[in-house]
């Protein structure tokens, strides 16, 4: 009894309860982050064969430069760039006129909306295929076709492949970003919009000194995310062009991390270009938060 008691103190006791309620966040943290983390800047040091393991220092970093990264990095920062636009820009302005007070059926566009995002991206990418098929008969180039205009072998051109792999990507999320832009749009006061209209502000004024300043914090998160997840985007590129595409087209740099780390059984090497990676999405995460203000303290 009185270890129970103990036990129970222990759970109650108002300085280690904070450290309970935590600690599935540490142990998941160590366990699935911290350590993978660990063994793959390691490993980068390593050459792994089957049953062997040799230090090697910095060559797999010396070999990281070559044509086929940059055309990876080149591929991924392209793709960053257009998802970043498009899956924040356009959100906005949907939700925008979905937040109007004239706006019906609401309740049915959110829903709908968010469908995208629970489709599995095999099948999506899947279905994209087929409409974005290679020959005359596909759907889209029957519809290239009724306008006038010359089919199109879709995964065979460096401008239609990144069409295809930001399409997928932006039809996935749009309707995620536009239910974040939502939520921080109804929290916005309406007291604020009457003062404006008393002042005789114009729609672009309301929009530039009432609604921005309140949804600014959710631009500044989404397009971090975007950012963060274009280039760890993997899933587009491969449901299109499986292993390889011609050229190098719909190669991203996760995509050369598995062709050399998986396919090629170069795990050391792989584990290099995955810390690098790494790196890149560091530096430039930071400089976008410091751009837009993110680590400003309000006055």
């Amino acid at each position: 009894m009185v270890k129970r008691k103990r036990r129970f103190n222990i759970l109650y006791s108002k300085k280690a309860a904070p450290y309970i309620f935590v600690s599935p966040f540490i142990l998941s943290f160590l366990i699935l982050s911290l350590y993978p983390f660990i063994s793959a800047v390691n490993m980068s040091f390593q050459r792994v064969l089957p049953g062997q393991v040799e230090y090697i220092g910095t060559a797999n970093y010396s070999r990281v430069f070559n044509p086929t990264f940059y055309t990876a990095l080149q591929n991924t920062t392209i793709y960053v760039i257009f998802t970043v636009i498009i899956l924040t820009l356009l959100p906005m302005v949907f939700a925008i006129f979905l937040n109007h007070r004239l706006m019906k059926f609401t309740n049915f566009f959110r829903a709908s909306i968010f469908i995208p995002a629970l489709t599995s991206v095999i099948v999506a990418g899947t279905i994209f295929r087929m409409i974005f098929g290679d020959s005359e008969a596909a759907f889209a180039n029957q519809v290239l076709q009724f306008i006038g205009l010359n089919p199109v072998e879709w995964r065979y051109n460096a401008w239609s492949a990144m069409f295809l792999m930001v399409f997928l990507a932006s039809w996935r999320w749009m309707g995620v970003n536009i239910l974040y832009f939502l939520a921080a749009l109804q929290n916005v006061n309406n007291d604020l919009y009457e003062a404006a209209d008393i002042d005789g502000a114009n729609a672009w004024q309301k929009f530039k000194n009432v609604t921005f300043p309140a949804i600014k914090p959710v631009v500044i998160f989404l397009t971090t995310i975007t950012m963060i997840n274009g280039f760890r985007m993997f899933e587009e590129s491969f449901v299109f062009f499986e292993t390889s595409s011609p050229g190098n087209i719909g190669l991203t740099v996760v995509g050369y991390i598995y062709q050399e780390g998986i396919q090629r059984n170069d795990m050391g090497f792989g584990a290099a270009v995955g810390i690098v990676l790494l790196g890149i999405i560091f530096v430039i995460s930071v400089i976008q938060l410091y751009a837009t203000g993110a680590f400003k303290k309000d006055d």
